[in-house]
């Protein structure tokens, strides 16, 4: 028997990629209002980001535990074996929900078989990780070298990324009300970064011409020149598809890189970080 990949709507995967290497997800929550949505199952990121647009203010919340629990306990009905890689636990109470919800079914079901992981990771920094181990998964290696290789990734992944309106982390509290009117005032465009499952702002350029660049020098920074013509480099957009592929062009140019995985920025995430947000995952180091 295989082993079952498990992820949740943070890793920002298209349905196609998903159901090419069987690989399960659950849903985050979306909340306008009153009302609550399934990330990519009730609402999807152009309604939020419409909405945003518009004023719209949009709040999210973990993986519900009864998601968990129905999903859990198929698993251990089925006796399979699974690795649910999670959303970052310092962006999210969904991986701490998946651990409570773990140590409930076990007492059901003692023998069940669930490693569940902190990836400390987002977007299609996150869904690399996921598509490796459903690869390995899908070539029936064994557990053990699924999270060899996971572990591998999780020490190597980085995440950089670029916001076109401050005023969106602003709301989310990520920065000050002065340095998003200075910054749209500007026209400055911070970068952040992933630092232990944080986002951590990293440095800022005025202009966006000049944000690929930046972008583009980190990754060569990081990898230290080495070969990237092996390694797939994500990017993920926040319904900005033609500047996604601007910046793909720009890394085929540079480093010659032929693999690319472009997605969308999710409801989820995209609530947070606003329209326009464009988003760089790549190794440090290639096994």
């Amino acid at each position: 028997m295989g082993v079952r990949i498990l992820c949740d709507s943070a890793s920002d995967l298209s349905e196609d990629l998903l159901k090419e290497y069987s690989i399960d997800r659950l849903s985050l929550m979306v909340i306008k209002g009153e009302e609550e949505y399934f990330d990519g199952l009730t609402i999807s990121s152009k309604e939020v980001y419409d909405g945003m647009k518009d004023g719209e203010i949009f709040k999210t919340s973990q993986v519900p535990p009864s998601s968990f629990e129905k999903k859990f306990e198929e698993y251990a009905k089925n006796q399979d074996s699974v690795i649910y890689l999670a959303f970052s636990s310092e962006l999210s109470g969904t991986h701490q929900a998946a651990v409570f919800v773990k140590e409930q079914i076990k007492e059901q079901y003692p023998e069940f078989d669930l490693t569940i992981i902190d990836t400390k990771s987002a977007s299609i920094g996150l869904g690399l990780i996921v598509l490796e181990a459903g690869r390995l998964a899908k070539e029936g290696k064994s557990k053990e070298e699924i999270l060899k290789t996971v572990e591998f990734y999780l020490d190597h992944i980085q995440h950089v990324f670029t916001v076109d309106n401050l005023e969106y982390l602003f709301r989310g509290g990520r920065v000050s009300k002065t340095q998003a009117l200075v910054g749209g005032l500007l026209n400055i465009k911070p970068i952040l970064n992933m630092e232990d499952g944080k986002l951590v702002p990293l440095d800022k350029v005025r202009g966006k011409s000049k944000v690929y660049k930046a972008l583009l020098d980190l990754m060569d920074k990081r990898t230290k020149g080495a070969d990237l013509t092996t390694q797939i480099i994500g990017i993920s957009h926040a319904d900005d598809l033609e500047n996604a592929l601007k910046l793909k062009e720009m890394i085929s140019e540079r480093f010659a890189v032929k693999d690319f995985v472009i997605g969308d920025i999710g409801a989820t995430i995209g609530a947070h970080v606003g329209p326009g947000t464009l988003a760089l995952f790549f190794m440090s180091k290639t096994k």
